[in-house]
């Protein structure tokens, strides 16, 4: 989503510590690149919260593990941007129909212990999420978005997973669980309870200190695909928000950072634009959501006629420093997704264009006609008094919101912002009692639980829990669409599927795209290079960082 801090903190720290400060100092952190090809340490911040103190756990399955990336891996690596899928521990998959789902597991694998990983070993993984619900973060066991698991069994090299129906939706949940060994996990029960204090995984790196606050990392000579890893170090150490981030970044005392630091560009890049860089790729979407149930929102003519009325460049200005992108009205992640899009779509801007004279003749035409003062009414002849509500301290909505309500009483619809505490805004979205307000389209690559999920009638909300329909678009034959997706294992038919979802969007505006909200990396290549960008853009900034760490290779000079 998009940021959530206070504009001017980096900008303040910078003041406050003088222009010298920020102004960083190149390869101030220790370690770098060796002649033997390796770098010989990165600096990350802490995977784990400080508030944890001491405590030493690395079970994939608690709360807070010390790392959650780089000892316990998946069985397959999703581009969450070009939702390419690179095989890890399993290197092929199979569905039969959408009921059956196959995995092959890759041989000569080895856990840091030394003892082979197996397929019984990812069996056994999956079924701890039946015994134990909490563990099952995939939704394998229960119907969400899909038929639950009947069964995971070990056939050779081979897991397979046996459905009650069909299951599509899940594959990308499942995919991403981390792989433990029974030796360690079997005999400890409830892997909640499970204090994991000698991590055996099959990933890149193995535990080589923790003093309580600062963990290295090793790079494991035996790694399954270890000519790939040119890491000898990786340093987890320290959480920081983004005056402390683009400080630590600047002076190199951290080489990546994955949250957010207002104006990249002035508070990192510009110290040393030969070293410092950031991506701040597309995640999802933030959707104008009206209430369809509302008039004038409930007529697709007044959705129509309001788009062009919006700025979104100005919106990303002011809340991105035009770093985010207007969105594509499809709902996809245009271009990454340019694969998905429907032929009909395929080379034409789906972008809706600011256009104010063209928002005005669309009224017009449909009804909303201007009386002596420049303020429209609604068709049969009653005012309009619109009321955006905004969450109070989110600086970029608030921004956001303030451009659309000029550019709404712009073209003749009265409209004021109202900012309100984030739950007051939250129990808006379960009682349905507003007008307008923002929204996030999740991004990710299953489109049936993400746009899908967005437009099916059972994901409005209730009364006590906040569903993604929030703007309460409600249609038999989306609703019989979005199940046929969340069914088919046919990359074809999901494409036709998919075609069809971004018809509505584009022709019926359930939601109105505005800007791509990011995903981010900040990172210096004074000792690596190779990460992602948007030249190169193979891999997701914060999901897949398995991905990125095989492709950094030492700096050149």
């Amino acid at each position: 989503m998009l940021r959530r801090t206070t504009i001017a903190v980096v900008a303040a720290a910078c003041a406050a510590a003088g222009l010298s400060a920020c102004s960083g100092k190149v390869g101030g952190g220790a370690g770098g690149s060796g002649s033997d090809g390796m770098i010989a340490s990165l600096t990350f911040p802490a995977d784990a919260p400080t508030t944890i103190g001491g405590l030493v756990n690395y079970n994939p399955f608690a709360p807070t593990p010390l790392t959650s990336t780089w000892l316990y891996e998946p069985l397959m690596v999703r581009n969450g941007l070009s939702c390419d899928v690179t095989p890890w521990l399993a290197t092929a998959y199979k569905w039969d129909g959408a009921t059956k789902l196959t995995f092959t597991i890759r041989d000569g694998v080895k856990f840091s212990d030394g003892k082979p990983l197996t397929a019984q070993d990812v069996a056994f993984t999956y079924n701890l999420g039946k015994k134990y619900p909490a563990v099952d973060k995939a939704g394998l066991w229960n119907d969400t978005f899909g038929a639950p698991a009947k069964s995971v069994t070990a056939q050779g090299n081979q897991v397979v997973m046996e459905f009650t129906g069909p299951a599509a939706a899940k594959f990308d949940d499942i995919i991403k669980a981390p792989i433990v060994p029974e030796h360690l996990y079997g005999p400890a029960g409830d892997p909640t309870r499970f204090i994991d204090k000698n991590p055996a995984g099959t990933g890149p790196m193995k535990v080589k200190t923790y003093n309580g606050r600062r963990l290295v990392l090793e790079r494991r000579a035996d790694y399954w695909q270890a000519d790939k890893i040119h890491v000898k170090q990786l340093v987890l150490e320290g959480q920081y928000d983004a005056s402390q981030a683009s400080l630590k970044l600047r002076s190199g005392q951290l080489d990546a950072y994955w949250g957010e630091i207002p104006n990249p560009q002035r508070a990192f890049v510009a110290a040393d634009p030969k070293h410092n860089h950031f991506y701040y790729a597309p995640n999802g979407t933030t959707v104008l959501t009206q209430n369809l149930k509302q008039k004038p929102f409930s007529d697709v003519k007044f959705r129509a006629a309001m788009a062009p009325a919006l700025n979104r460049q100005e919106m990303s200005d002011k809340a991105t420093y035009g770093i985010m992108k207007p969105a594509s009205q499809t709902g996809l992640k245009l271009p990454v997704m340019d694969k998905l899009l429907p032929d009909s779509y395929q080379g034409k801007d789906t972008v809706t264009a600011y256009d104010p004279a063209q928002a005005n003749q669309l009224l017009d035409a449909a009804g909303y006609k201007k009386g002596p003062d420049g303020k429209r009414t609604n068709p049969d002849g009653s005012p309009i008094n619109l009321t955006f509500s905004v969450q109070a301290g989110f600086i970029d909505y608030q921004a956001m919101a303030d451009v659309i309500a000029r550019d709404y009483n712009a073209v003749g619809i009265p409209t004021k912002v109202v900012a309100s505490a984030p739950d007051s805004v939250d129990a808006q979205k379960k009682s349905g009692d507003f007008q307008m307000m923002f929204e996030y389209l999740n991004g990710g690559c299953t489109i049936a639980t993400n746009l899908g999920s967005k437009l099916a009638t059972n994901q409005i909300p209730k009364p006590d829990t906040i569903l993604p329909n929030v703007q309460r678009w409600s249609d038999p034959a989306t609703d019989k669409l979005v199940a046929e997706l969340g069914a088919t294992t046919d990359p074809a038919q999901e494409k036709a599927y998919v075609g069809q979802l971004v018809d509505t969007m584009m022709t019926k505006l359930p939601v109105t795209s505005l800007l791509y909200a990011p995903t981010r990396i900040l990172y210096r290549t004074d000792k690596a290079v190779g990460w992602p960008s948007e030249q190169d853009p193979y891999a997701h900034p914060t999901d897949n960082r398995l991905l990125i760490l095989t492709h950094l290779r030492p700096a050149q000079g």
